[in-house]
């Protein structure tokens, strides 16, 4: 077991009220650090008060983007108790996006442990109000300070916690998105599978022109060919075609979502058809302009279930399923919405209660 020492705050905050909390711009009284280096390993694993991180300027992750993240919840239960969903998940999608980007692996058991751990401490601060939750961002980053390019010898893993509002402020509403056919977000035998800030910073300038123009959201192709979708903005995506959720099939430039599999795994225990495969872009236009095309809708952790009333390919728009919710995306935000925050029972062993 990990061995983490504790430092508490002496000018502990209050947690705001939920209409003031939005996303990521409040953060909670702790945070854990853990460093590393090739000679020693990880070490030094603790818990201290929110605040700075003191960088050499030089440091490999301003210079190199040598870093990866990871985004997760506790929700506060109607009991009063406070709990994760899958959160081991988490920690092993950390490890494959350090492995690809040449960061040194945490053992997944350690970095379950220093989250759970710093929620404990912190759970106060997870609101209880509808929709709201407590975010939670672990993240991984070399501290290497020279310029020179080389393998990872120092690094960092830290965990942040950020009490946030419902994503849905405004009621759970289809969104527009638009097709980018300029921009690409990853190649396959790229970062596209992990989650690294490159992948996300390169997306803003086609998001910018999708919003500039009314959109919501841009629906990606692949980077090879410019013929398959991929995802929805920073969120993988499913299309129910004739009776059959069809969503891209994780090919190696698509992140392999938590709640993605979530959605799989459970649409198949209720019945639901469900194709992992390649979906062209011509298949998906004309399961549109036929009317074969259902519901479409995007997954993740944010918004969990986040629906699209409609897409448009090259000026042309197509309205999914008349513009409202679909009865799949619907069932799918109630289950998982209400097993996470404890409102369902949890057949699949799905829930992590904290414990303290």
């Amino acid at each position: 077991m990990l061995w983490i020492s504790i430092t508490k705050t002496t000018h502990p905050g209050q947690l705001p009220p939920a209409d003031k909390l939005g996303f990521g711009s409040v953060f909670t009284d702790h945070m854990f650090l853990m460093d590393y280096t090739d000679k020693t390993g990880w070490h030094d694993a603790r818990i201290v008060p929110f605040g700075p991180l003191s960088l050499s300027p030089a440091a490999n992750v301003f210079h190199y983007a040598a870093e990866v993240f990871e985004g997760l919840k506790a929700y506060r239960r109607a009991d009063g108790g406070v709990q994760l969903f899958r959160p081991w998940e988490n920690m092993k999608r950390l490890n494959a996006s350090a492995q690809r980007m040449g960061l040194p692996l945490i053992p997944e058991s350690d970095a379950l442990q220093a989250v759970k751990t710093l929620v404990s401490i912190d759970k106060s601060w997870a609101p209880s109000a509808p929709g709201t939750s407590l975010y939670i961002r672990p993240f991984l980053f070399s501290t290497d300070p020279t310029l020179s390019l080389h393998g990872v010898h120092k690094a960092v893993f830290a965990v942040i916690l950020s009490p946030s509002g419902s994503y849905y402020a405004n009621g759970f509403k289809p969104v527009r998105i638009m097709l980018e056919i300029d921009d690409v977000r990853a190649v396959r035998g790229g970062t596209g599978y992990t989650k690294c800030g490159g992948n996300y910073a390169a997306s803003n300038r086609a998001d910018g022109r999708a919003m500039a123009q009314g959109f919501d959201q841009v629906l990606w192709l692949d980077g090879v060919e410019r013929r398959y979708i991929e995802e929805v903005g920073a969120m993988n995506v499913m299309f129910k075609i004739n009776g059959t959720v069809v969503t891209p099939a994780l090919t190696g430039s698509i992140l392999p979502g938590i709640t993605r599999r979530s959605c799989i795994e459970m649409l198949r225990s209720w019945g639901v058809s469900v194709e992992e495969r390649l979906l062209s872009v011509q298949e998906l236009v004309q399961a549109a302009a036929s009317g074969t095309l259902e519901e479409a809708f995007g997954t993740g952790t944010a918004a969990v279930i986040s629906p699209i009333g409609e897409l448009n390919f090259k000026g042309e728009g197509y309205t999914v399923n008349q513009g409202v919710i679909g009865p799949t995306a619907q069932r799918l935000y109630d289950e998982l919405t209400g097993l996470q925050w404890g409102a369902r029972p949890d057949p699949f062993g799905w829930v992590c209660p904290i414990e303290g």
